[in-house]
């Protein structure tokens, strides 16, 4: 086994620019410009990028310079961004720059994390963030930032990624920028997160996931088509926090688990380090920022920022950590302020205390707790059994408790060590394993391949992310496995498969002839009715374009269906979620009560 070398160097890129500044400069531009923004973004996108301080510069051509100054490490101002054509500033050059680059964090909202606390990677919209209590009704100005929010996220459903380019890109990012102001940071990250998923669709990033952007487009829609209907404390919930806070939690005994690198689609890479203490209870320590898949690799190798220990997350992983003056977040991250201290400390083994009790769990509560909005961390033993196809790709399949489990790549961007260890550990067949894995909610027992120990050496362990397992690593022999008993998958993917198809396609994939034609059917016949009602009429959403006295097409009612669509993305989810718990045995009074 041996360590994952980083990739080269990549070259400097676009500073991130806040959103209220890429929506300020498409607005200005003409009508005759924005239907060429598109086109000026990708050439841009082709040109050479220099560095120089806090100032990037673009060659725009052999006489023209474009610069974009970025004094905080991020553009907040239009006049941050100049060019040099006799055009400017009315020119398509400074609108393109920022439609090409990263979005920033837009004004952001006082935090609340404990004093000294160091600031966090911005974090996608997350229901664990408890907001502030005393919510009673939204004000107007929330109201009119919400229904901003979902008329634009409802016209980029509408179009697909195919379609959304940087017009509609800038509507949803001044919508973003509205709900900040008016205190709805929940709603503000949600928005964000879908422009940063549409853009990595469009330029065939390797780290976007489609089922990912369906998420963010569904909480986006959600939350801003919820928010006029509630008060109290459900109210709170939609409105958010702009940032975890963070409160003391006094001296900590932690023992190293694994280690997994973090590339998003929304630009940020790194790792992510967790440890449990003596209770079983999870805390990590992170090191996410804006790059790419050179930071992923290579920040297992940085010293951990937590007081002064000199420990790198790949070391923490194995090692331990004696922390005072700790400071938490609710999901258990560690903070880094100047008044928290850490040495290192010895580990643990997973088959020795404390770290042993993670396994001894059973499975269905760890699947019912994960349902219920929590850790979603799976610890199991598992055997392996060989590789199953999907969509996807080869996965593997193990017995864990008498069920046919799969164990699915955590990512599969190249740079990254997941691929290559999977099909490594697809030839160990046999071989019984401690593994974590993150639980994807799915109607057959499935999850993502994280770390696990070494299959020849029980003693040791592999962050499946970072370490490159070699062939030399694998048992000499291996006793052939029992049959793992496999069950048939209920056909819901037929409904996911459309609910994902119009985030990538738009409302036309949905409103072509005969699209679809015998789901309903196939849904009814296995008993899920209800499902082929939903799918019908998202199906109806699609293809209903009233026309004029004279035979015209009238604008679509974009509305109506994002509604459609919301309600079919929720159902989904929600079956989803009740299938996985009927495949893991887990109890659903359990999921309920954890909700």
């Amino acid at each position: 086994m041996s360590p994952d070398p980083s990739p080269d160097h990549q070259g400097p890129g676009l500073p991130p620019v806040a959103p209220s500044v890429t929506a300020e400069l498409v607005e200005a531009l003409s009508p005759r410009l924005r239907k060429r923004l598109d086109a000026g973004v990708a050439k841009l996108a082709a040109r050479p990028v220099v560095r120089d301080g806090d100032t990037v510069r673009i060659a725009v051509d052999d006489d023209t310079d474009l610069e974009l100054h970025a004094p905080g490490g991020s553009v907040t101002s239009a006049d941050a961004i100049r060019c040099g054509c006799l055009l400017a500033p009315d020119c398509l050059h400074r609108a393109a720059a920022a439609s090409a680059a990263p979005v920033a964090e837009d004004a952001p909202a006082p935090a609340a994390a404990a004093p000294g606390t160091a600031p966090e990677a911005p974090e996608e919209p997350n229901r664990e963030q408890k907001p502030e209590p005393g919510a009673e009704a939204p004000s107007s100005g929330q109201l009119d930032a919400a229904r901003a929010v979902f008329d634009a996220a409802a016209a980029v459903l509408e179009a697909g990624t195919d379609g959304a380019g940087a017009v509609l890109q800038a509507e949803l990012l001044r919508a973003a920028h509205t709900a900040r102001l008016a205190a709805l940071p929940r709603a503000a990250a949600a928005a964000v997160s879908v422009v940063t998923g549409v853009r990595a669709a469009r330029s065939a990033d390797p780290a976007y996931r489609l089922p990912d952007l369906v998420g963010t487009l569904r909480t986006a829609l959600g939350v801003a088509h919820r928010l006029p209907h509630t008060t109290g404390a459900e109210l709170a919930d939609l409105r958010g926090t702009a940032r975890q806070p963070y409160t003391p939690d006094g001296s900590l005994r932690l023992y190293g688990l694994f280690s997994e690198p973090v590339l998003t689609a929304t630009g940020y890479a790194g790792a992510v380090t967790w440890t449990a203490d003596a209770e079983g209870r999870l805390y990590t320590v992170s090191d996410v920022a804006p790059g790419g898949a050179g930071r992923a690799t290579g920040a297992a190798d940085r010293a951990v920022r937590i007081g002064d220990t000199a420990l790198t997350h790949r070391e923490l992983s194995r090692a331990g950590l004696a922390v005072s003056g700790a400071t938490v977040s609710p999901t258990g991250r560690l903070g880094a302020g100047a008044g928290v201290r850490a040495v290192r400390a010895s580990g643990a083994a997973w088959s020795a205390e404390p770290l042993d009790r993670l396994w001894a769990t059973p499975v269905g509560e760890q699947v019912a707790r994960a349902l219920g909005g929590g850790q979603d961390l799976l610890f199991l033993d598992v055997t392996l059994a060989g590789t199953v196809r999907e969509a996807a790709g080869d996965c593997l399949l193990a017995d864990c408790e008498g069920r046919a489990v799969r164990l699915a790549l955590a990512h599969d961007h190249p740079a990254l060590a997941y691929r290559d260890n999977l099909r490594l550990l697809a030839a160990a067949r046999g071989s019984r394993l401690r593994v974590v894995a993150r639980l994807v909610p799915g109607p057959l027992p499935r999850a993502l391949l994280l770390a696990a120990e070494h299959p020849s050496d029980p003693t040791a362990r592999v962050d499946l992310g970072l370490d490159r397992l070699q062939h030399a690593d694998l048992p000499t022999a291996t006793a052939a496995p029992a049959a793992v008993p496999t069950v048939d998958e209920a056909p819901l993917h037929l409904l996911r498969r459309r609910v994902h198809q119009t985030v990538s396609g738009g409302r036309r994939v949905l409103a072509f002839p005969g699209s679809g034609a015998g789901d309903g059917t196939r849904l009814r016949r296995v008993g899920l009715g209800t499902a082929a009602d939903v799918l019908d009429g998202l199906h109806a959403a699609a293809a209903d374009r009233s026309r004029d006295a004279f035979g015209r097409l009238l604008p679509a009612d974009t509305d109506r269906f994002a509604r459609t669509w919301l309600a079919a993305a929720v159902y989904t989810d929600e079956v989803e979620r009740a299938l996985c718990a009927a495949a893991w045995g887990a109890d659903r009074e359990a999921v309920a009560l954890n909700v």
